[in-house]
């Protein structure tokens, strides 16, 4: 992890992990893409064909899971990339791939901690209904700031199903109201 003093506060990045990530996974050729995750490609459990070699999903997905700590947009990927961590066919891994070029364009993005005394709390929730396709259930996150500065976020499957969109952002605002409390 990286530490660099800014005159207005201090950016965590880890910028060096993702440019040895990049070479461990020879991703330095390829074309450089401005999102996450490929918006025509739905994932499902048993799409594609079979990787011969599980553990390479699986190393990827924690190195990314890792990144996760100073990056708070992979969270939502991450998690939705996770869930096929059992099983992963063909498609998660062009998608955990697709990641990393999104990765090698935003290497040195991080985040900023406001060195300004501020007790201002904002909470931001979202959550998108039936997203995850086989159980039917919603997928909620939310990101927490205290005087500029981030304090928490998360994203995470919730355990039950949903039947509306209201609903779905009902459960997501208690997840957020039970962090701050």
């Amino acid at each position: 992890m990286e530490v660099l003093r800014e005159h207005h506060g201090i950016i965590l990045s880890q910028s060096k992990f993702i440019v040895d990530l990049l070479k461990e996974f020879d991703i330095t050729h390829i074309s450089l893409v401005s999102s996450l995750l490929d918006l025509t490609v739905k994932l499902s459990l048993n799409d594609g064909d079979d990787i011969s070699n599980l553990t390479v999903y699986r190393n990827l997905l924690g190195k990314l899971n890792y990144l996760t700590h100073t990056r708070p947009d992979l969270a939502f990927t991450v998690q939705h990339l996770s869930q096929f961590m059992q099983d992963p066919h063909l498609p998660h891994l062009t998608a955990a791939f697709h990641v990393l070029c999104y990765l090698s364009k935003e290497s040195g993005l991080g985040l900023f901690l406001n060195a300004f005394c501020s007790f201002e709390l904002l909470a931001f929730c979202d959550s998108n209904w039936g997203t995850c396709p086989n159980p039917r259930k919603s997928v909620s996150q939310f990101y927490i700031l205290l005087g500029g500065s981030p304090i928490s976020w998360n994203s995470k499957k919730q355990t039950s199903i949903s039947l509306s969109s209201v609903e779905t952002e009902y459960h997501s605002m208690r997840r957020v109201v039970a962090e701050l409390t």
